[in-house]
């Protein structure tokens, strides 16, 4: 008899990995370097949408920037990993993703100081999924997956202990 081999659309693949920065003028700015400088690609400017005035906040105000990376999103995640010695809170586990912040850019192996962004952090987001997740996301046609499809915090863990050799606290 043949070995039964797992379902292929219970596989998880790692979809995306997210940095992102906040900031106001002259801070974006330098936020939109770093993320320039760390990725080699051009950033997208978040703008808000409501109005804040005991923050400052007004509509169309740029906040914060935003890089996706879905081609070969592992060996960036490595490094970033690396800056947090690939040891992760379990709180920082959600359905289908996961998200960590870094509170230095220079603790990334292969960053250098920039005197001009001075020090700062950014968070990251790695999002993953499922065959068939597209279904739930097309304009015609849409449809609904099952529960079951989505991704659970232990089957993350698993995951992440496994191909990244993170350890999680």
């Amino acid at each position: 008899m043949k070995k039964t081999e797992e379902n292929p659309m219970r596989k998880i693949k790692l979809e995306k990995v997210t940095l992102s920065v906040g900031g106001v003028g002259e801070e974006l700015e330098k936020g939109v370097r770093l993320l320039e400088m760390l990725t080699k690609r051009k950033p997208a400017k978040m703008k808000t949408k409501k109005r804040i005035p005991a923050l400052g906040i007004r509509p169309k105000l740029e906040v914060g920037a935003v890089v996706t990376i879905r081609k070969n999103p592992e060996e960036i995640l490595k490094r970033l990993l690396a800056a947090r010695n690939n040891m992760l809170n379990m709180g920082c586990v959600g359905e289908n993703s996961f998200s960590f912040g870094i509170k230095e850019y220079i603790e990334i192996p292969g960053a250098e100081y920039q005197r001009d962004l001075g020090i700062r952090g950014l968070d990251v987001t790695v999002t993953f999924s499922r065959a068939g997740r597209r279904i739930k996301l097309k304009k015609i046609k849409r449809g609904k997956i099952a529960k079951k499809q989505n991704i659970s915090k232990e089957e993350i863990i698993q995951l992440m202990e496994e191909n990244f050799n993170t350890k999680f606290i």
